[in-house]
């Protein structure tokens, strides 16, 4: 489950027992609670960054979704052999861009009740736990909604961690070592490792999702710097 719900309130328990429900013998991993709120599109660069340490067969319920009730569309896709489910609003894009086998499909089942505010309990759950336990109906083949604006990597702010590390929408295998970022109004240098800084120092780096993380040795680069997702960063200088 990759959401912007937040850990508190009933939504993800309302979700897992759905899941439990149909598919209770699948098990059930909350990726991401904390996504961007309201925010499909960094939301998108975070889940493709997440999506490559998926294997075939898993299944992803992934709910960033402000239009919830609206015109947009509620897709099942097919990435690699990796299901993802969810809204067709731009949260797919960088997964579907990325994949080498793509199979998109409109949902068509709807439950007998369907809440106006809460898909992710009432239609998303239940076809994801379908497809979990290998069932493939109800699913039209569909050409979803494409973001062609949006850049292949975004020299963006896309998820602040607890520390106050800020992720980017750059792939860190794309940015040379010697690039200089400036954020912040700061110009930020790469380091492999927060021991190769002194304490207080800002650099970025490449993490564990293999995206360009700033982050700040010993303290907090988001409060520091005044970062959020959607912040912009600015590349001046690579090379070497």
């Amino acid at each position: 489950m990759f959401t912007d719900f937040g850990h508190g309130g009933p939504y993800l328990g309302e979700m897992e027992a759905v899941l439990a429900r149909h598919a209770p013998e699948v098990p059930r991993i909350r990726l991401m609670a904390d996504a961007p709120a309201f925010a499909p599109r960094p939301s998108a660069y975070l889940l493709a960054a997440l999506a490559t340490r998926f294997a075939p067969g898993d299944v992803c319920l992934a709910v960033v979704d402000p239009g919830v009730g609206g015109e947009r569309l509620p897709l099942a896709l097919e990435a690699d052999g990796r299901w993802f489910v969810g809204p067709d609003n731009g949260l797919f894009e960088l997964v579907m861009r990325r994949a080498e086998r793509l199979r998109c499909f409109a949902i068509d089942w709807c439950p007998p009740e369907l809440s106006a505010s809460f898909h992710g309990r009432d239609l998303f759950a239940p076809v994801a736990a379908r497809l979990a336990r290998g069932e493939r109906r109800d699913l039209r083949p569909v050409e979803p909604t494409r973001f062609a604006d949006w850049p292949d990597d975004w020299a963006a702010v896309v998820y602040v961690d607890g520390y106050g590390n800020a992720m980017t929408g750059l792939r860190a295998e794309r940015v040379a070592a010697a690039t200089v970022l400036e954020i912040g109004g700061r110009r930020i240098a790469r380091a492999r490792t927060f021991e190769a800084v002194p304490g207080g120092t800002a650099f970025w780096y490449a993490n564990s999702a293999g995206l360009v993380e700033i982050a700040v040795n010993r303290g907090h680069a988001a409060r520091e710097l005044g970062l959020a997702p959607g912040t912009p960063v600015v590349v001046r200088r690579t090379g070497g």
